[in-house]
């Protein structure tokens, strides 16, 4: 005889696995809930219990992907995971830190200045495809060997 899970316990679950954001939770608990309301209600319970935080998953996903990514990323990464503006603004980090991370991350690829300005190019899409501001790229290409 196979029982069918209850919604809780599927929500439970998934977040056991990793932190999801409450859009996302809803998204994936969608198809086995009766009605939309009771779903609501279930993830305003696990919210209240701090089962499902969005200011956690947002914090943890900063700080797994920010050594890697730039803040305009991460923001467009959040948002399509349905997290607010606010929450998202309050744990990106700081322009000294993202200054810091586009250095390492361009050290790790290239390790050098660019010759030409087809390699300059190249430098500068690939920071910017890593989501790090414009401002900050040009102060990574800009600097003097002596700063690493």
């Amino acid at each position: 005889m196979k029982t069918e899970k209850s919604l809780k316990s599927r929500a439970l679950d998934y977040l056991a696995r990793r932190d999801y954001s409450r859009w996302e939770l809803k998204r994936k608990l969608a198809p086995y809930a009766e009605d939309e309301d009771e779903l609501d209600a279930l993830l305003d319970e696990l919210a209240e219990k701090h089962w499902q935080s969005d200011e956690r998953f947002v914090e943890n996903f900063v700080h797994s992907k920010s050594q890697k990514h730039g803040s305009l990323r991460l923001k467009q990464a959040l948002k399509m995971k349905g997290v607010d503006e606010q929450t998202i603004a309050s744990f990106l980090p700081d322009k000294k830190t993202e200054l810091a991370t586009a250095q390492a991350v361009w050290q790790k690829k290239f390790g050098r200045r660019a010759q030409t300005p087809q390699e300059k190019q190249k430098q500068i899409r690939f920071l910017l495809y890593r989501g790090f501001q414009m401002d900050v790229v040009m102060k990574v290409l800009k600097m003097d060997w002596d700063d690493y």
